[in-house]
């Protein structure tokens, strides 16, 4: 049996599975999907959403896509990690994903057919379509030349790509090396990790969605300090640790996860 089940929980509270249902959403998550949301109903062309390993950014793309999925004028497309062998790979990639059949033997017959593929949807179709690249900070200096190339088909109004970046910091460096690239970004957010606040809201809040009493305490407020200074209020870090205290509370008998055993798993983990 689970730990989560001996603690009367109906779900693995600390996965660091991107689930949706399990996104705590700080003030500055909040903030940045909806800037991005309006970013995409307003056809603004490049979204670039920048942090750390471990703040969200993958979960924050599930999220931003369900928040679309009952509206059948936006369609989503998203590259989980683009990390392609050549420019013509990573095309052909692409029209794979936008649907787009028949025999494309080059570069420049993916980027023609892209080209067709998005007028006929933004313009004829009157749909938006909407790339989302994850572990953007992987993108080559000439996938980056691809993807402004592809921001430049446009209507006299708008943009016909709607282009998402979740990246690392270390894609800043890169892009300012692709000529008028950062002049094609309507939107730049940084997301930072937690605050101590924050932290403990997060590890109630997952704990809620698995099922705990809401009059039922698991982590003492020591508990989840150590948990914050360990962490550093980095959301898969927290989860990871949740989860190995967790799994040493059935193991020692306890009933509640206080500081020493916190600290105790952290010692155990190093």
């Amino acid at each position: 049996m689970s730990y989560f089940n001996k603690l009367g929980l109906k779900e693995e509270p600390f996965s660091t599975s991107p689930d949706p249902n399990f996104f705590y959403q700080s003030r500055e998550h909040g903030s940045a999907l909806r800037r991005l949301e309006i970013a995409i109903r307003l056809k603004r062309g490049m979204s670039l959403i920048l942090g750390d390993v471990g703040v969200g950014k993958t979960t924050l793309s599930r999220i931003l896509m369900q928040s679309f999925r009952n509206e059948n004028r936006f369609a989503f497309h998203m590259i989980l990690n683009p990390n392609y062998k050549s420019e013509f790979q990573f095309l052909s990639s692409l029209a794979k994903r936008f649907g787009i059949d028949g025999d494309l033997r080059s570069s420049m017959d993916c980027q023609d057919a892209i080209e067709r593929y998005l007028f006929r949807e933004g313009v004829d179709e009157e749909k938006t379509v909407v790339l989302l690249i994850d572990e953007g900070q992987k993108l080559s200096l000439p996938f980056l030349e691809v993807l402004r190339t592809l921001l430049n088909y446009e209507t006299n109004k708008y943009k016909l790509l709607q282009l998402i970046i979740m990246a690392q910091l270390e894609l800043l460096p890169k892009i300012k090396h692709v000529r008028n690239f950062t002049d094609r970004i309507s939107l730049k957010y940084i997301i930072n990790p937690l605050g101590q606040e924050d932290t403990k809201k997060l590890i109630l809040f997952r704990l809620r969605q698995a099922g705990l009493d809401n009059f039922r305490d698991v982590f003492t407020d020591d508990a989840m300090d150590e948990i914050y200074k360990y962490s550093l209020g980095y959301p898969r870090r927290i989860a990871l640790l949740c989860h190995d205290t967790l799994e040493n509370l059935i193991i020692e008998g306890k009933k509640i996860v206080d500081k020493e055993l916190v600290l105790k798993t952290i010692e155990r983990n190093e």
